[in-house]
Formats: structure tokens, sequence, C-alpha cells
């Protein structure tokens, strides 16, 4: 309690009272006339006083001056005016001038503001007068300088009537005698008021400067009071002295530069930091021998900070800021520090952290791609010029095609040393461009066990050569590169295996020939960083070569190598796997009986192996289907019917679910289509793929509706598949393709539909170049789908070429018609083939007659084969079958496969068509005991 009474009692007190006491002294201080402020303004202020009052005199006497020179000079100008005026000396003579004067001189008193005018005789006596009482009277003064000399002049009149500034002019007559006086003036009272009137102005004016100046005194000791604090001139004495021992006393070097870049201060340490002798002041910074660096600082007016700048075998970091931060003409203070060890230690972090950057750079920018050598470019480049001057990339061959490098080089070992002696340069980076290394492409050999490259192998690490000349084995494995790689300023060498999965896929070499500093033992852990962050990308690009590879020889060998001889179409094809991935695109040509072709393309959703795989099970299932020549929509029906069946069979679960959605088909499409050259009839159906382009003979380009229907294994439901019918005159072509043609980056289906469109609108143009123009204009640069087109232009068989007849339901019609049939044969130069037509044709129309429906037709087409078909309204099919040696019948189909090179059923809307191909040349059939051609008409089927 003793202590805090002591500290609520007096003592506080008393220090309240010392702070208050150091207030009003600083308030004093402040505002006395004893500070730097108080004396500026003072002194100001008295001589603002002084200059005013005596400017106000001066122009008090000036003004009075002034107005009387003004009085004089209009007094005397009237007077001339008027003295010479005409008529004025015929007046003077008249008898009475004052009648003829005295109007006219009033007349101008008033026009001119004179206060008389006055004509006098020569005599003095005034003939008019301002004040009419005057006239007849003689005038006061002396006039001898006008009558006498003939002189005009002016002066200060005093005396009756009133004192006044008077001007006198003779009036001179055309013989040279003067004949009167003209007097002109203005009074002396009335001058004064003039004058008097002009007195407020002037005062004004005055105390108005006296004002300006007392204020602006005001603001200049106001500022310099807060730039001085309200100090003394012994204080401010003192504490420049202060100043100046704080400044040398310092360990920071200080330089002030004025605004012509001279120097007006530098304190001790700066001195001594940057060698500078006594003289150094009122010297330009170019003067002082500062780095180059420093002056141009110095000399720009720019801010700096923590700028490191060489003084000598010093850094020092720098700072410089403007005297006058908005000032248009600044000086500079500029700071430094000697930061020569801090360097050295932040150097190293630097370099670190440069490292640990770059690391993270190779990490996102190699392995940005799946392709081997891109990969090897993209380690090289990253490694450019930040680590090294050059770097070079090999790599082994199998690598490159993607193989297995374990099938080369099991482990890094003596034994792999030898193996993988053998590379082949895959990258190279140069901070400059013609270096003495070896190209790409070519390959580089490691015989000598003791270069850094066979070393770096034999051991799976890093291998540093900080100088290349002292590297014997280098030197000896190619003397000749090895000498124009030291010409060239190679100095330095870091070699590091790419190692992945502990196997080697290749070697990264770095060079160092610009940078002066070599390599050392601290590269080789960056190094090996860098390098297994590569082979990994690497190994992992190898393994995508390897499965594409794959990928594109299973789908190669799936598609058709070579289009079947058909005379239907004329093709042409192109087929492009994607860049990804090779994915399920295919197409094919199906020759199909009676002169007809099936034309086909199907995309398969995915890509890889798996698309491959299913998409060769859907190019199997095709042909096999269009061996029962069925219409489109019916194919494409049992097409989905089998997809559906194969895609079921997956074991249900997590596992077969995946398994379903990577190895099933479910999601194809296909597009199916059959020509028929006779008739010129080209029947379409789509499960799910973009309809064929068709273009006219004279260029025109459409694309029919089809009905699209479902992609493959999706189920029809209550929708089932729909043809729809064409007829193309000869000469039309038939674009199918699918969907990676038209669609890919930035562009859609809609836009590459009109694209495709205005490409095939060239007419006269082959199937081949067709194909080439489409993919000259739709190719992207890198496909991400796969690329399917097949272009068909159409023939038609020459009418000559078929024969048709109706048949009557009567066997007697038979005969006519198969000698019809020989006879035609032979119009075609066909006799060879005349039998065995005639065995088939019997044969069938026989049964025809007896076991099928009207109409019945029998047609022949002579195409590269003689096709013979007979067909009528049943759908009963037939049977081959074997009869026995008791039967009277069942041998007719037996005879007509023995003689038919190939035959079948062709099943329409209505009825059926039974056909049989004969080949000219063909062999003949091994049974040589023939019924009658006539008794065949009598056999059964």
């Amino acid at each position: 309690m003793t202590a805090r009474r002591r500290r609520d009692g007096p003592g506080p007190a008393t220090g309240r009272g010392r702070k208050r006491t150091r207030r009003e002294r600083g308030r004093r201080r402040e505002t006395g006339l004893r500070s730097v402020a108080g004396q500026v303004f003072a002194l100001e202020a008295l001589i603002a006083l002084l200059v005013i009052v005596a400017a106000a005199f001066v122009t008090f006497y000036q003004e009075r001056r002034d107005t009387e020179r003004d009085a004089r000079a209009r007094s005397l100008a009237v007077a001339e005016a008027l003295a010479n005026a005409p008529g004025i000396d015929e007046a003077l003579a008249s008898p009475d001038p004052t009648a003829r004067l005295q109007d006219e001189a009033e007349a101008i008193r008033r026009a001119t503001r004179l206060d008389f005018i006055a004509i006098l005789g020569p005599d003095g006596m005034r003939y008019t007068d301002s004040q009419p009482d005057l006239i007849g009277r003689r005038a006061v003064g002396d006039l001898t300088r006008a009558t006498v000399d003939g002189e005009s002049y002016t002066e200060i009149f005093q005396g009756a009537p009133n004192d006044a500034v008077r001007a006198v002019v003779p009036v001179v007559n055309d013989r040279g005698k003067i004949v009167g006086l003209v007097t002109s003036g203005i009074e002396v009272e009335n001058i004064a008021d003039a004058f008097r009137d002009r007195l407020p102005l002037l005062a004004g004016a005055a105390g108005g400067a006296l004002l300006v100046a007392v204020g602006g005194a005001a603001l200049v000791s106001r500022r310099l009071r807060r730039q001085t604090h309200g100090l003394g001139p012994a204080e401010m004495t003192r504490m420049k002295e202060h100043h100046e021992a704080v400044l040398h006393a310092v360990r920071e070097g200080v330089l002030i530069i004025d605004s012509d870049h001279r120097l007006l201060l530098a304190n001790d340490e700066a001195r001594r930091l940057l060698g500078l002798g006594p003289e150094a002041e009122q010297r330009h910074v170019s003067e002082l021998g500062l780095d180059p660096r420093t002056v141009e600082l110095l000399e720009s007016g720019e801010a700096a900070t923590d700028e490191v700048h060489r003084a000598g075998d010093r850094l020092l970091a720098v700072s410089v800021r403007p005297t006058l931060p908005h000032g248009s003409e600044s000086g500079c203070v500029m700071t430094m520090r000697d930061t020569t060890e801090l360097a050295a230690l932040s150097g190293r972090a630097a370099v670190a952290r440069g490292r640990l950057q770059l690391l993270y750079e190779a990490g996102v920018r190699i392995g940005t791609t799946l392709e081997v050598v891109r990969t090897a470019e993209e380690l090289a480049e990253v490694a450019v010029p930040r680590f090294a001057d050059f770097a070079t990339v090999e790599l082994l061959e199998p690598v490159l095609r993607g193989e297995e490098p374990s099938e080369i080089v099991e482990t890094a070992t003596a034994t792999a040393t030898a193996a993988a002696a053998e590379m082949r340069r895959t990258a190279l980076s140069g901070a400059r461009p013609g270096g003495p290394l070896q190209p790409v492409g070519d390959t580089v050999r490691f015989d000598v066990p003791s270069t850094p490259m066979a070393m770096a192998l034999a051991s799976g690490h890093a291998v540093v050569q900080p100088e290349l000349a002292a590297a014997e084995g280098w030197r000896a494995q190619d003397p000749e590169g090895a000498a124009q790689a030291l010409a060239y300023g190679m100095h330095s060498l870091l070699t590091v295996p790419l190692l992945a999965r502990g196997v080697v896929l290749g070697m990264a070499n770095f060079w160092r020939a610009d940078t002066q500093e070599p390599f050392g033992e601290e590269d080789l852990s960056f190094a090996e960083e860098l390098a297994a962050r590569a082979a990994v990308a690497i190994d992992n690009a190898r393994r995508f070569t390897r499965e594409h590879a794959m990928a594109v020889s299973l789908q190669r060998s799936l598609l058709p190598r070579v289009l079947p001889e058909q005379s239907a179409v004329e093709v042409a094809h192109r087929y492009l796997p994607a860049k990804a991935g090779v994915g399920g695109d295919w197409f094919d040509v199906i020759p199909l009986p009676g002169a007809r072709v099936a034309l086909v393309v199907g995309d398969v959703v995915g890509h890889g192996l798996h698309a491959a795989a299913a998409m060769g099970r859907l190019r199997t299932a095709v042909h096999n289907f269009s061996t029962l020549d069925v219409p489109p929509d019916e194919l494409l029906g049992h097409l989905d019917e089998l997809t559906g069946r194969i895609d079921s069979r997956e074991p249900e679960g997590v596992d077969g679910e995946g398994r379903r959605r990577d190895e099933g088909i479910t999601g194809a499409t296909c597009l199916y289509a059959i020509y028929d050259p006779a008739s010129g009839l080209c029947t379409v159906a789509s499960a799910g793929h973009p309809g064929p382009a068709l273009v006219a003979p004279d260029g025109r380009v459409e694309f029919p509706e089809l009905s699209p229907g479902l992609p493959l294994g999706l189920g029809l439901g209550e929708a089932p598949f729909a043809s729809t019918e064409l007829r193309l005159p000869e000469g039309s072509k038939l674009v199918l393709f699918t969907d990676g043609l038209l669609e890919d980056h930035g562009r859609d289906f809609d836009t590459g539909l009109g694209l495709l469109r205005s490409t095939l609108t060239r007419p006269d143009r082959t199937p081949e170049q067709t194909c080439a123009d489409v993919l000259t204009a739709l190719l992207p640069p890198s496909p991400r789908d796969d690329i399917a087109l097949l272009v068909a232009r159409t023939r038609l068989l020459d009418r000559e070429r078929i024969a048709e007849w109706e048949v009557a339901r009567d066997p007697s019609a038979v005969s006519p018609v198969r000698n019809a049939a020989a006879a035609k044969l032979s119009e075609w130069g066909l006799d060879g083939l005349a039998f065995s037509a005639e065995l088939i044709l019997s044969e069938l129309i026989t049964n025809a007659v007896r076991y099928g429906a009207d109409p019945v037709r029998v047609r022949l087409l002579h195409d590269r084969t003689l096709i013979c078909e007979v067909s009528d309204g049943s759908s009963t099919s037939p049977h081959l079958r074997h009869a026995a040696a008791t039967d009277e019948g069942g041998r007719g189909l037996y005879l007509v496969a023995q003689y038919a090179e190939r035959w079948g059923t062709r099943y329409g809307r209505r009825g059926k068509t039974i056909w049989a191909e004969l080949r000219a040349g063909g062999p003949e059939p091994a049974e040589a005991a023939v019924p009658d051609l006539d008794a065949l008409e009598d056999l059964a089927w």
C-alpha cells in the first residue's frame, strides 16, 4: 500500500509537470524569434514591407507625373489642331472673330473634355473663351514665345482665373504672319482630383501586396519550421555535427549524389568498400572508378533494393533511393554492405533450389507423350542449358522398337555392358548449333572399357569426368571425334545410365563447353535422379509402343489385305489407326452370287487389343452371314443376335461386368450395302452407323436418309433394322466411312460432313484419287480415332450379257428355254459351257415347273463366270441328297453340284432363286455317265 501511494503522490505529478514544461518550452521554441523559422519569417516580412513602401512611393510620384504629362499632351494636341484648322486665319481677320469662332471653340472644348479653350489676337486679346465674361480682356502671362518666336509650348500657368496646365499655339496665315493665338488647358485642381481618385486603388494594391508577401513568408516559415522542427541555428549546427559523427561510424557505406550525378558525400565505410580517396567529392560518378553497372544505376535515377554489384573482389548489396521522391531532377542516396561471404552461401542455396525446380520441371515436361523418341528429346531439352551446355540420349535398338530390353540386357553387369556397347543416338540438344557430337540416328559404341560411358554401364551409376582432356579412354574410343570436341570447347562430361526396373534402356550424357565450371561430385545425385525419372517415362513409352505395335499387327491381320476380284464396282480404300491406340474400325468387300457385291464398314467402340479382337469376330461373322445371301436388314439382325449372345456369356458380378465392358463388342456399329450391277439397285441398312455419301457422275453429292437402327448388341426390341433401296447410275461413287474421319478436336460431326461434301464434289476422279482428296482435306495431324474409308464406283452389266425368259408351268416349256439358252451361249462364245449349262437349266427349270409356283423365270448373266438363275414364287428349299441305285429320281441337285463351280439358293420377299456358276475352262465332273438331257426333265429332286 505504501508503494502504491508513492506512485499516486507528488512524484508522478512532478513528472507530469516536467513534461508540460518541455512542451511549453517546445511551443515557445517553435513560435519564438530565436528559431530559424521565426528569424526567417521576420526578415522576409521586413524586407517585404520596405519593398512595398518604396514601390508605393515611386508609384505615387510616377502617377502624378503621368497625369500632368497627359494633361500637357492633350492640351497641346487640341490647341495645335484648332490653330491649324482651315479658315481660322480668315476668321481672325474678319470684323467679328468672336461671332465666328466662339461656338466652334466651345464645341471643341466640350468634345475634348478640356477645362478651357481661348482664341487670342496677336496682342493677347481674347476673341473667345470658355467664360464669356472674359471675352475682350487681355490674357495674363508672357506670350512672347508664341507671338514673337512662333513656338508652340505648354506651361504650368498660375494666375487668374485659375492655375492650369496651359498650351499656347500661334495661328499663322498663308504669308507666315502670326495672326492670333490658341490656348487650351486643364485646371490644376482638376488634375489633382483625378490623381486623388487613384490613390485608394494604389493603397489597396500596396496593402494586398503586403498581405501576400507576409502570407508567403508565413508559409515558408511554417514549412521551414516543419523541416527544422523549430530548432535554432546553434541546435542545427550541433545536430549536423552529431549526424556526421553517426554517418561515419556506421558499418554501412553511404554515398550522396546530387542531381548532376556528382558525389556530395561519402562516409568512411563507403570509401573503404569502394576505394575512394579524399578528393572524390564533387567528382562525377563515372570518374570514381566504380563498376559500370553501378555507374549506370546511379545515372539512371531509378530506385533499387539489394542489388548485387561487384567492387573489386567484393560483392556489395546496393540500395538506391532518390533524395526527392517526386522531383524531376533529384539526387540519390546509395547504401551498400559487403555480402561476399553471404553470396557464397546463398549461391549454393540458389543452386540447390534451381536443381529442385529443374527436377520438378522434368517431372512435368518429360513423358508428355507415349513416344520413346519424343521422351528422349524431352530429357535432352530439360537439361540444356540450365544443367549442361549439350545433352545426348542413346537408347538400345530393342527399346526403340518397343521390345523388352531384358531380352538383350538382363542386368547392369559386365555382361550387360558388352551387350549394351552399341546404342542408337536418339536425342541431341545444344545451347548453340553446330556442335561436334554425332548426329541423331548414328550408332554410338563404347568398346573401350575405360570410357566414362562404359564405366557407368558397368557400375549402374553416374560417372563424372571433370577434365575431358585427361580422359585417356574417352580419347582412345574416337581420337578424331575427341579432338574435334576438345577444339570446340568441350571440357567436362557427366554420363549416367537409364535404368528402369533394374534393366538398362540406354544412357544420357551431359557436356559442358560454354559453362566454365566443370561437373563435380555434387552433380552426380542430381543427374541420377533426372535420369531415373526419364527412364521410367521412356519405359512407359516403350511398353505403349509395344502394345500399340501388337494391336496394329493384329488389326492389320484381321483387315482384308487384298480385295477380292469382282466386276460390280471399282474400289479404293484407306485405313489409318489412331495415334492414341488401335481401334475397332473395319471395312470389307464381299462378292455375292449373281455378280453382286456387298460393301461393309463398321466400328467397334474403344481402342486396343480388345477392340481389334472384337472387330475380327464381327468381320468373320459378317462373312459367314453373307453366305446366307439375305437382305442387309436380315443380315444385321443375325449379327445383332450373335453379338448379344456373345456378350451375355460373360459372367455376372463386378469382374464380369468389367470384362464385358473391356472385351465385349456391345456398342459396335455397322453399315451393310448390296449392289446389283445387273439392275443398278443398291440396298443399304445401318446398325447405328453413319450413312454413306452418294456422288453422282456429275459431281453432285447427297447423303441419303437411312433408318439408323440401334448399335449391335443393344437388342432390337420392336424396332427391327430397315433397308433402303437406292438406284445408282453407272459411274456413281458410294463413299462409306467411319466417324473418325469427320470428328476430331475442334470439329464436330456436322462440320466434318460439310467438309466431306465439298471435297467429294470434284467430278471425274477415280476412287484412288477420291480417297487421297478426302484424307488430304479431313485427316487431322494426330487422329484420336481410327479412320476407315471405302470408295466404290459403280458399274452396270452390259444388257447384251443378260438373257431372261419367263417359263410357263408346263413341262413342255423346258426344252424351248434350254435351246434358247444354248443359242445365247453360242452367241457369247461360251460353246464349251453349253452342255453343262443345258443340263443345269433342265434340272432347275423342271423342278421349278413341277414343285414351284408362278412366276417361273430364267436368267443368264455373262460376267467373270456364267451365272444361271431360276426363280419361282415358292419358298420351298431344295436339298441335296444321294439317290440309291434303285431310286428313279433324286439325282437332280447332285448333278447340278457336280457340274457347277458353285450353287445355292437365294430367298427374296416372295419366292426363291436357285443359282449356279460355271467358269469357262473349268474341270469336267468326275462322272462320265450322264443321262440324256431330255430324260432329266423326268427326274425329281
